[in-house]
């Protein structure tokens, strides 16, 4: 199982219950992050996520956050790389980890982030294209992944605690993050792992400091905190001629 991830942090707060259990479980895994680069604070910080995580060491491609240019100083924005190096860098980590189910964000970047929405589209093409042995002839044997799951939360979901979190409901003509609940193929339960992703996300000291999504989950009911932690939600996307694998759900 190989994820793909536009920040340090993504691993954890979006699949860090499905890295951790599939690892238990005896699966190699591994995160792909598109964004910061060695030797940076939330470098180090990954490091300790993804031990935590039993997901492998950092593989960084090395670009600039789009809205952090400290975080690959001298490097492009990842969202300004040519779209074709950014596949083929992805397209290199597919063949040389050879997973047979590959995770990344929904098309909207679970909740619109553009660098979450770019590495989408990127990874999207990178599974399609790292199957052809006629493209990126020098980045490894070809391998086509059994499956390509896209994470993302239940619309009702969203619904259910937005108040909680903004403090006043939805207004009801408001595009909400998610999609509808019937074009959730998987659910997992990962409550029994929820403990080690809290202990993944907190491992992201520089975040948990300034707020973002920590913040949001903290502000959250215990309850719905912790429906939040131990459920984790994908599309599916499958391969034709491929051996089929599915995601074991609740």
């Amino acid at each position: 199982m190989l994820a793909v991830h536009a920040h340090p942090d993504d691993e954890a707060i979006w699949t860090g219950g499905t890295l951790a259990r599939y690892a238990d479980e005896g699966a190699r895994t591994a995160v792909v992050t598109c964004t910061w680069a060695e030797g940076t604070q939330r470098a180090g910080e990954l490091e300790r996520s993804l031990d935590i995580l039993g997901a492998g060491k950092p593989r960084l491609l090395g670009y600039a956050d789009a809205r952090k240019p400290e975080s690959a100083p001298g490097s492009p924005r990842f969202l300004d790389v040519p779209f074709d190096e950014a596949v083929k860098r992805v397209v290199e980590h597919i063949r040389e980890f050879r997973p047979d189910v590959v995770l990344t964000y929904d098309g909207y970047g679970s909740y619109g982030h553009q660098d979450h929405v770019h590495v989408h589209r990127v990874t999207m093409a990178a599974v399609e294209a790292a199957g052809y042995d006629q493209l990126y002839r020098d980045a490894g044997d070809p391998w086509r992944p059994r499956a390509l799951y896209l994470a993302t939360i239940p619309r009702s979901v969203v619904a259910s605690h937005w108040q909680a979190v903004f403090g006043t409901p939805p207004e009801p003509d408001q595009k909400l993050p998610g999609v509808p609940d019937e074009q959730v193929a998987t659910h997992l339960d990962v409550g029994q792992w929820a403990e080690r992703k809290w202990a993944a996300m907190h491992a992201h000291e520089s975040e948990v400091g300034r707020g973002a999504s920590m913040t949001l989950l903290t502000s959250l009911p215990e309850q719905a905190r912790a429906q939040m932690l131990a459920n984790e939600w994908y599309r599916r996307v499958s391969y034709t001629g491929a051996p089929e694998t599915t995601l074991s759900g609740p």
